[in-house]
């Protein structure tokens, strides 16, 4: 039974509304909700001295937002049940409430709370949202996620540096500036995007022992990468500012690596419906592998454009390894999403714990060089996906 079967329809869709209206609104809540989901980088290094806590902390504050992403599985499956928009649009409301309860938390318990928050409506959002946005696509499935990642990338490379200027200027206490644009956005957004179809009562079950091997190579490969790409967006500033850098030219290495990438999210779906899945998730590791050692070893101005082919080569996987995970998952697509994305990024996070105890050991610089290997290690998976 294909999945179309298995609901009353893809996607209710407002009549004489065009597709690219529904796919602009989600793209801009995903701009809207990754940016309230990921801005901590950012501002990072100015929590830790305000905590009083060293660059080894740095992993576990992460891991509390980061954690709560092993939610997106059971999310993607509530998401298949209910239908409908509702858990898209609690998502984004959540991650923006946890942004400005960050910003009145000041001590480490409720800031705790307020990241942990963030992390599971983050979960909450994106099975839903990526399920809609491809049930937009009739065909060029890599292209139209592509367009809807993209909005979430610009999210997560600008909200780093504009949460830096506000700190910078206002203290923690004036992140809520930072959360208007989501405050005002949602309410009017909200009608315009498409209802998904709840799961027919009659639709075929997860076939989880015929998926079992190709989920466990794809979550393997997921947690690795995610391990790697937010090692560089944790440390990269600590690195910065330790270096004697301000705390907004820290932030702004995060912002080249991911502004710069959305170019790979555009490239990597389009590449991928042209010449196939494997050669961009493969091409996409040994390059970061590459590129990550060239950043290490350079200094200067050279770091910038380094920068830039980085997050060009990182993001141009993400758009595949997703349709990997909702192929993997045709009976429920929603919780293949969950399982690419927020199961590999919970486990990424658990590995970072670990990383963050090898910077108090060797020094974050020196820490950094496990990352080249774990990339060609992630291009070895992704041969065999």
């Amino acid at each position: 039974m294909s999945i179309v079967s298995a609901r009353r329809s893809s996607a209710d869709t407002p009549a004489g509304q065009s597709p690219a209206a529904p796919l602009l609104g989600l793209a801009w809540l995903h701009f809207l909700n990754d940016g309230a989901a990921n801005f901590l980088p950012g501002i990072l290094p100015a929590i830790l001295v305000g905590l009083h806590a060293g660059a080894a902390s740095a992993s576990g504050i992460m891991a509390a937002l980061l954690i709560g992403q092993g939610f997106q599985p059971f999310a993607g499956w509530l998401s298949d049940r209910l239908g409908g928009k509702t858990l898209a649009i609690l998502g984004v409301s959540g991650t923006t409430l946890g942004l400005v309860l960050v910003g009145q938390s000041h001590r480490l318990p409720t800031l705790l709370a307020a990241l942990a928050l963030i992390g599971l409506s983050n979960a909450l959002f994106h099975p839903q949202s990526l399920a809609l946005a491809r049930s937009l696509a009739k065909t060029r499935h890599g292209a139209i996620m592509s367009v809807f990642l993209v909005g979430g990338e610009l999210g997560r490379g600008l909200y780093p540096l504009v949460a830096s200027l506000a700190v910078t200027h206002f203290t923690t206490s004036g992140l809520w500036i930072v959360a208007l644009p989501a405050l005002v956005s949602i309410p009017l957004i909200a009608p315009l995007l498409p209802r998904l179809a709840p799961r027919a009562a009659h639709a075929a079950p997860v076939q989880w022992r015929h998926h079992a091997r190709p989920a466990a190579a794809l979550i393997a490969y997921a947690s690795l990468r995610s391990f790697g790409l937010y090692a560089l967006v944790t440390f990269l500033p600590i690195a910065w500012v330790h270096g004697g850098g301000s705390l907004v030219t820290g932030a702004s290495l995060i912002t080249v690596l991911l502004v710069v990438g959305v170019i790979g999210n555009v490239s990597g779906g389009l590449v991928a419906d042209r010449l196939g899945r494997r050669i961009v998730l493969v091409g996409s590791s040994v390059l970061t592998a590459a590129l990550v050692a060239a950043y290490l070893m350079s200094s200067g101005w050279i770091v910038w454009p380094i920068l830039g082919l980085l997050g060009i080569a990182v993001f141009s996987a993400l758009p595949v390894s997703v349709l990997v995970g909702q192929d993997i998952f045709p009976e429920n697509r929603s919780l293949g999403s969950g399982i690419a994305l927020g199961l590999g990024n919970s486990l990424g996070a658990l590995l970072l714990l670990g990383f963050g105890v090898a910077t108090s050991t060797f020094g974050v610089h020196t820490a950094l060089w496990v990352l080249p290997p774990v990339a060609l290690v992630c291009a070895l998976m992704a041969a065999r996906l």
